[in-house]
């Protein structure tokens, strides 16, 4: 297939956007006419219908919907391209892009960066941060996608060099009243009885505690998933569900939300963070200042 034409796909998107040829012309300075050519040749080009044409527009075709969302993404990448491009034409001399997991984010990686950035040796780096769950994070780095990864240990980063960054302590967190509420150290299985709020399914927590279910012969009874522990938490107040939260992040707001904080008497609930990338020899000087910076912070 030939390569996509960019202001084809940014068309597109806008007619998608706007359901209406007209108004995605008026928006770009365009007349209906060009777009509609476009169009007709971007449906050549995938061979399949890509709108649907009604009274008062138009809507994207099953195709059509699909190739929609493949359309953001790549004007997102091309965006990007361009904005890191640009902040080396302005002076900047380094952009380093982070993908990190949410426990990562969550705690204390967001000031580590800005603690970082506020060094006046650094003041003309630049750092994204992305967050992604632990094998989307170590599949990026892999691909390129990104120069540095911030995940738990224990996911398989086979391939990518690492250094050790923070820790964090899983806990059970229930809201006050619950049955668990008096008890002063839990085992994972003690939990398996009540339903969770959990991460993704995909995440590398949850991965794990399906594991230490299973081998208990049990199962983790999902009955909310959520992207995000703040959500998490807020589920566990409304009394919906328990979760597995980091200490880190629960304690700062258990007292205001009226949650009880449980220690979990498992060895794996101790985690340890690390930094990945995929060679320390080919890391930009930006990425290497940011490792450095960031390694120093582990725990001894």
């Amino acid at each position: 297939m030939r390569d996509f034409d960019l202001t084809t796909l940014r068309l597109f998107v806008s007619v998608c956007e706007s359901g209406n040829i007209a108004r995605a012309g008026e928006k770009a300075s365009i007349v209906g006419s060009a777009i509609s050519k476009r169009l007709a040749q971007l449906e050549d080009q995938v061979g399949t219908p890509l709108l649907l044409r009604k009274r008062h527009g138009v809507v994207p075709t099953p195709a059509g919907q699909t190739l929609l969302e493949h359309a953001r993404g790549m004007l997102d990448s091309a965006a990007r391209i361009e904005r890191d491009m640009q902040s080396y034409v302005a002076g900047s001399r380094g952009q380093v892009r982070i993908l990190a997991s949410v426990s990562a984010m969550s705690e204390s990686l967001a000031d580590d960066v800005a603690a970082f950035l506020r060094q006046p040796a650094h003041a003309s780096i630049r750092v994204d941060l992305e967050e992604r769950v632990s094998p989307e994070i170590v599949r990026g780095v892999r691909e390129g996608l990104a120069s540095l990864g911030v995940c738990w240990d224990a996911t398989d980063h086979a391939g990518l060099q690492a250094r050790p960054y923070r820790r964090d302590t899983l806990c059970v967190v229930v809201p006050a009243g619950h049955p668990l509420a008096a008890r002063r150290k839990l085992r994972f299985a003690d939990t398996l009885d009540y339903e969770h709020v959990s991460l993704p399914v995909n995440s590398a927590v949850q991965l794990m505690l399906q594991r230490q279910a299973a081998q208990a012969g049990r199962s983790v009874n999902h009955r909310i998933v959520v992207t995000n522990f703040e959500a998490a938490l807020r589920v566990v107040h409304a009394g919906l569900a328990i979760s597995l939260v980091p200490r880190e992040v629960a304690e700062p707001v258990a007292a205001a939300m009226g949650l009880q904080l449980i220690p979990l008497a498992e060895s794996w609930a101790q985690r340890r963070f690390i930094l990945c990338y995929r060679d320390a020899q080919n890391l930009t000087p930006a990425a290497k200042l940011l490792v450095e910076h960031l390694a120093s912070l582990a725990p001894p």
